[in-house]
């Protein structure tokens, strides 16, 4: 019997919040994290904001250059997980099965409720997903988009096909001609430094990855079969299926207590490679990324930051925690040790940053 699975993924979210409850803020480009006057990233970005080019992960500062006219607006995470709870509750109310993935984004199992056969099972869901998108709208006055497949990898890259508000429905026999046209980021998974390999060989659509002869073992490793089966639209992951892991992480102790840049730099790399060569393995994603330094008197800090949507590339790793460590000034004396790690492990598969910082 084949399966019925729906990815839902709230629009904007933290923005989206913040516009619903600031009526002066609608229509606005606003921008959810630190201003442009201090040491910091967005956290989120409306869909007006987006139009200059504002990206989470940016640098405030260069948000605030793009966007002159933004909004910027300090992120309350606890608004936004009450939120969360509320949206889950009216989720879980359709009594599906549910894996919620992130504070805003949750896959739903209709396998078991919906009738009819093959792909006449995916079209008999269409109204479900209508009337809990009207729901959420009604009930909190917030847009979903929901994708509706047989697997979890279709339904994900349907809730991002036609956002905001998005309903697009994936079926069996169109998977294969629908994926074609695609870039070979849509396929999710494929972070930055993938994508770079597969394009530096001519490989730039899911079309191209269909059509190449070989399993692209000798570009990608053990994640080259795993990518062409992806691009056929193929995917067994069950909801809820993943191995309970609570952490990576990885550290380096210094033979002298060293604060030179290239060294700590160089270290930081190594660490997020290795970090990201796990999840990778793993089919994880992080929310929370933490460094760790320690003193020559042994005084040992931490730093740590989560975000909205999960990460899984080595040059984010290397980034965020290089941040941490610049935003905090931690590097100022010599280190015995440094150390870096994720955690709230959990689907990898989302395309945008949106960080929310939480007080150590």
């Amino acid at each position: 019997m084949s399966r019925v699975i729906f990815h839902l993924d709230m629009d904007a979210f933290y923005a989206s919040v913040e516009q619903r409850d600031k009526p002066e803020l609608r229509g606005k480009p606003v921008i959810v994290g630190s201003p442009p006057t201090r040491r910091g990233v967005v956290c989120a970005a409306s869909y007006e904001a987006r139009t200059f080019g504002v990206r989470s992960a940016m640098p405030s500062v260069t948000a605030g250059r793009l966007c002159p006219t933004g909004v910027f607006v300090r992120p309350e995470f606890a608004r936004y997980s009450a939120e969360s709870k509320l949206i889950m509750e009216i989720v879980a109310s359709t009594g599906a099965e549910i894996e919620q993935v992130s504070i805003d984004e949750a896959y739903l199992d209709f396998s078991q409720s919906i009738s009819g056969s093959g792909d006449e099972r995916l079209f008999n869901a269409i109204a479900i997903a209508k009337e809990l998108k009207e729901r959420i709208k009604r009930e909190r006055n917030l847009s979903t988009s929901i994708g509706i497949a047989a697997n979890k990898l279709l339904a994900k890259i349907g809730s991002d096909f036609n956002k905001p508000d998005g309903l697009t429905l994936i079926p069996e026999r169109d998977k294969v001609l629908f994926l074609r046209p695609l870039p070979v980021r849509a396929i999710h998974g494929v972070g930055k430094v993938t994508e770079q390999t597969l394009t530096g060989v001519g490989l730039r659509t899911v079309a191209d990855i269909q059509d190449y002869p070989g399993d692209l073992r000798h570009l990608l490793g053990s994640y080259g079969p795993v990518l062409k089966q992806q691009a056929v639209g193929e995917d067994n992951r069950a909801l809820g299926g993943r191995e309970e892991r609570k952490s990576i992480s990885n550290e380096n102790t210094f033979e002298k207590d060293t604060d030179s840049r290239p060294i700590l730099r160089a270290a930081l790399r190594e660490q997020a490679e290795d970090i990201a060569d796990t999840l990778k393995k793993k089919q994880l994603g992080a929310h929370t990324i933490q460094v760790k330094v320690r003193y020559s008197d042994f005084t040992t800090l931490t730093r740590q930051l989560t975000v909205e949507e999960p990460f899984f590339e080595a040059d984010t790793i290397y980034r965020l925690g290089a941040f941490l460590l610049r935003r905090d000034q931690l590097v100022n004396r010599p280190l015995r040790l440094l150390g870096l790690g994720v955690s709230s492990l959990g689907d990898p598969f989302r395309r945008q940053l949106e960080f929310e910082f939480r007080p150590d």
